[in-house]
């Protein structure tokens, strides 16, 4: 069985479909559900509400709770990953 993360909830390859671990729902029907880390919802652009729009920046996580999945991909193409991501994000 393939398992991995969405929003900081495990999710798990069931019946041909992803699945929230928790539930056995669809992440599909159900991708709206807020960050496991910080409870707050995508915002309706699709990004962590937590970081809203970063100056400079192409996307970024927050890492939903794991600090090790938490990076910035600036518009320059460098990309900074894990605790250095985390903490930038906090002073922006």
């Amino acid at each position: 069985m393939s398992k991995s993360k969405h929003q900081g909830h495990d999710i798990e390859y069931l019946n041909d479909k992803w699945v929230f671990s928790d539930t056995k729902k669809p992440i599909l029907e159900n991708s709206d559900r807020p960050c496991k880390n910080c409870g707050k919802k995508s915002t309706k652009e699709g990004h962590d509400s937590c970081l809203g729009k970063m100056s400079g920046v192409i996307n970024a996580c927050c890492g939903h709770g794991n600090e090790k999945e938490a990076y910035i991909q600036f518009v320059d193409g460098k990309i900074i990953r894990g605790k250095d991501a985390i903490e930038i994000q906090k002073s922006k």
